[in-house]
């Protein structure tokens, strides 16, 4: 009885997913300057994120948030900063030559942990995450929905998180695409930060409406 519904939740989630956003921006960033593997971690950690986001939501926590000025602006400051930090690094990039080395040393320093965190991070402090979270729970989803069913809805917009990204990180970090792109890698990756930059300025603006 609750399919239709349970296809609702794909279809909204899943469009939201794809559309270009600080997870996405995110989740290239790392897999160009880093590798595959850490942009498939960094997709593990955005579907980490969502699973908070679900269950503050579940919890009723998601409504006190939205309607807290505190609460929100917290929330929207912590992450709009996060994302600015990130963007600021990635405007310092160099060409290809100079950096080698560097590319090289960070390549091997970086953790799969380090990477889980960077999407987690940028996910959680999402404000507009929330507010879709929100939204979703109580505009799609039927109040009566059992909660056993509502933690399903959660699972899976997790683990499509998580798959989305991942097909997005194998995308761009495809060796062909590497090569295509190395010479250039600087200059994309300062467009990224700039990018990075222009959301957090853009969080930092949102509004709860």
């Amino acid at each position: 009885m609750y399919l239709a519904q349970f296809f609702t939740v794909v279809i909204v989630h899943l469009l939201a997913v794809m559309s270009p956003g600080p997870d996405f921006v995110m989740v290239t960033r790392n897999s160009l300057v880093y590798s595959r593997k850490v942009g498939v971690y960094t997709s593990l950690g955005l579907g980490f994120g969502i699973a908070v986001h679900v269950t503050y939501c579940l919890l009723g926590i998601g409504l006190l948030i939205s309607q807290s000025i505190l609460l929100f602006n917290v929330i929207k400051y912590l992450g709009a900063g996060y994302l600015i930090y990130i963007g600021y690094k990635s405007l310092r990039a160099k060409p290809q030559a100079e950096k080698a080395e560097e590319i090289l040393k960070a390549e091997k320093e970086i953790s799969p942990l380090s990477a889980i965190r960077i999407g987690f991070l940028t996910n959680v402090l999402n404000p507009k995450a929330t507010l879709f979270m929100l939204a979703l729970f109580t505009q799609v989803i039927n109040p009566g929905t059992p909660r056993l069913i509502e933690g399903l809805y959660g699972v899976e917009m997790v683990v499509m998180t998580f798959l989305w990204f991942s097909l997005v990180s194998v995308f761009f970090s495809n060796p062909l695409i590497k090569e295509k792109i190395s010479k250039v890698q600087h200059h994309i990756e300062r467009v990224t930060g700039a990018v990075l930059i222009l959301l957090g300025i853009k969080v930092a603006l949102s509004s709860r409406k």
